[in-house]
């Protein structure tokens, strides 16, 4: 028999082609497949109207493949993948397409709980109460700080490209501890200009006390 261990898969989600095709392979070449290809083929175009119109290729192609794997599981432990086999696996992945699709409208992924969880769950309608069930959250939604202003959820997310003030205060306040002519020249130098004599000597000595202060702060800490 055929262990469901040996091929699980798993595929999130199907983008479809949008083209309204039925997904049975008309036009697309799966009818001129042959040997092991053939074989899938055949058993596999009767599961596709198991699952939404717009996914219908999309399984088709994963199921082919899915079964491809398993075949090679099988041949390479010397084990024959009959056609009952290939119809368990057509079976399971048209299961775990309805779970995932439950999963993403719903937060939850009834498949991973033993069979007497689910029966108790749908029995007292505990659905709601899942500790496993992913939370959804609409990025329009208001929040209501202690002042009773409200800003919606999408405003409150960090974005990576945004500026740290903390940080900009932090360069400013350095920079107007240094001599206005030492910045500039620092520039200059950042920019890639090249620096005259004067400029190099001064800048040497403005390292050259810097350095010195900040070993005497390390001697009285």
């Amino acid at each position: 028999m055929l262990d469901i261990q040996e091929y699980t898969t798993q595929v999130d989600q199907y983008q479809g082609n949008g083209n309204g095709n039925n997904g049975n392979g008309n036009g697309n070449g799966y009818g001129q497949l042959q040997g092991d290809w053939e074989k899938f083929y055949k058993i596999a175009k009767g599961f596709t109207y198991r699952v939404r119109p717009e996914d219908r290729q999309d399984f088709l192609h994963d199921l082919l493949l899915t079964m491809h794997k398993v075949k090679a599981k099988y041949d390479a432990i010397g084990k024959e993948l009959t056609e009952a086999g290939l119809i368990r696996v057509a079976c399971y992945e048209v299961a775990q397409y309805w779970r995932n699709k439950f999963r993403r409208k719903n937060g939850i992924d009834c498949g991973r709980c033993s069979r007497e969880q689910r029966q108790k769950c749908k029995a007292n309608n505990l659905y709601g109460d899942c500790p496993k069930a992913v939370r959804l959250e609409s990025l329009d939604r208001l929040l209501t700080d202690a002042d009773g202003n409200q800003i919606e959820l999408s405003q409150m997310i960090a974005d990576d490209n945004a500026v740290d003030v903390s940080d900009r205060l932090d360069a400013r306040l350095t920079l107007q501890s240094y001599p206005h002519r030492f910045v500039r020249i620092a520039y200059k130098k950042y920019a890639g200009y090249p620096l005259t004599v004067t400029e190099r000597q001064y800048l040497y000595r403005q390292r050259s006390k810097a350095y010195k202060v900040s070993q005497k702060s390390l001697v009285f800490a």
